[in-house]
């Protein structure tokens, strides 16, 4: 009784060749061999956390996205493709490209101005202190305990700081004591945090090296 209960949930489950299908309905250009491993592991890692019941979307996990693509597919060619190729993921998981460039530029805007204390200050009231702008989104991610954790919301997490003081993240010791400090604040698994850290500016100095 129960495979019969259950066989449509599994039917119905979108799989990653699904999405890829309908990643080049939407972009049907080649991709650059270059950056394909970018488009194609960042479409899977979207993909995997759009069919997880417990992933929960929300603004720091938009400019994660964002900024790793951005960031990622710096001098790709053609350039006017680039604006395609992001959409594409984003719709392939059935998400909305213009939700996401929008979520990612409005918290990049309510950081401009701030001071590395002024963000801290943010940051420890997170899990108690609901509010407008800045402050409210990070309460999201604050009491989103349950919800499922992704690299591309540590990528935000670094994105925070890299605006506020870039400079601030060039001493190893100093930034990894303030990024666990803030993922900590934020509720997020700090071990997984500095790993994938630390593995995202690996691989952005592996891509500039490439490029």
């Amino acid at each position: 009784m129960s495979s019969i209960l259950l066989s449509p949930l599994v039917t119905n489950l979108r799989t990653v060749s699904d999405t890829k299908r309908a990643f080049y309905n939407h972009h049907s250009r080649p991709i650059n061999s270059l950056y394909r491993r970018v488009v194609e592991e960042l479409m899977v890692e979207m993909h995997l956390l759009s069919v997880n019941a417990d992933f929960v979307y929300n603004a720091l996990y938009a400019l994660g996205v964002v900024t790793s693509f951005d960031r990622f597919m710096v001098g790709y060619e053609p350039e006017q493709d680039k604006e395609s190729v992001f959409s594409a993921i984003c719709r392939a998981v059935d998400g909305d490209p213009q939700q996401y460039r929008q979520d990612a530029e409005t918290l990049k805007s309510e950081l401009l101005g701030l001071s590395l204390s002024q963000l801290d200050t943010q940051l420890t009231s997170a899990k108690t202190t609901d509010g407008e702008g800045l402050q409210g989104k990070l309460y999201v991610v604050a009491n989103q305990a349950s919800a499922k954790y992704t690299r591309l919301m540590a990528v935000g997490l670094y994105t925070l700081f890299e605006i506020v003081d870039a400079s601030s993240l060039e001493d190893k010791d100093k930034r990894e004591e303030m990024l666990k400090a803030a993922a900590e604040k934020l509720a997020l698994p700090v071990d997984k945090v500095d790993k994938d850290l630390e593995l995202y500016r690996s691989n952005l100095e592996k891509m500039a090296q490439a490029q």
